[in-house]
């Protein structure tokens, strides 16, 4: 039994060197492409967010594990109102333990919100800006990530790294609800 095991696993790593698993990546090579980082506790994350809403001219999408920030969902909120469409994908757990505020809030100013319970976890900490910028990191949209974590962003102002992400952002708008 043990030989007929430690055999089968054999055949399985085989395969598996012979056969390269497909992984969800993608090889992007910058040159010349324009970064921003921020580094909290109290590094700027949120200003450097709010800034990039303020630039945004046509959409904002948004996948997002904790939100509580009112001063980022207030930007969505503001760039909504100026006509970017902004939607958002939010983790339905961390929403109901904050009694979908944030969630309630978007949704009545018109972002389009979902909630995303096809995973334990929908931990992405991602914002796409008109298709051409990312922001990602480990930040939460909370005020502990700006003022007490130990946290980041990266602004990225590339087409490719977008549109990686967006095909990402629609992947999960398929499985998840409307808020």
């Amino acid at each position: 039994m043990k030989t007929t095991r430690c055999f089968v696993q054999y055949i399985l790593v085989c395969a598996l060197c012979l056969f390269p698993v497909m992984l969800h990546s993608m090889d992007i090579t910058f040159k010349n492409t324009p970064s921003k980082v921020f580094f909290s506790p109290d590094g700027g994350c949120t200003t450097g967010i709010i800034e990039e809403t303020v630039r945004a001219q046509k959409e904002i999408l948004v996948q997002i594990f904790s939100f509580t920030s009112g001063p980022i969902r207030n930007a969505l909120i503001k760039a909504q109102k100026r006509g970017v469409a902004v939607a958002v994908i939010l983790d339905p757990r961390e929403q109901k333990n904050h009694r979908y505020k944030t969630a309630d809030i978007l949704s009545r100013a018109g972002v389009q919100v979902y909630l995303d319970d096809q995973h334990s976890h929908a931990h992405n900490k991602v914002m796409v800006i008109d298709r051409d910028t990312v922001v990602t990191g480990s930040f939460n949209y909370t005020y502990g990530a700006e003022s007490k974590n130990a946290e980041n962003i990266i602004i990225i102002r590339s087409h490719d790294l977008a549109k990686a992400y967006v095909d990402d952002w629609l992947k999960h708008k398929e499985h998840s609800r409307r808020h």
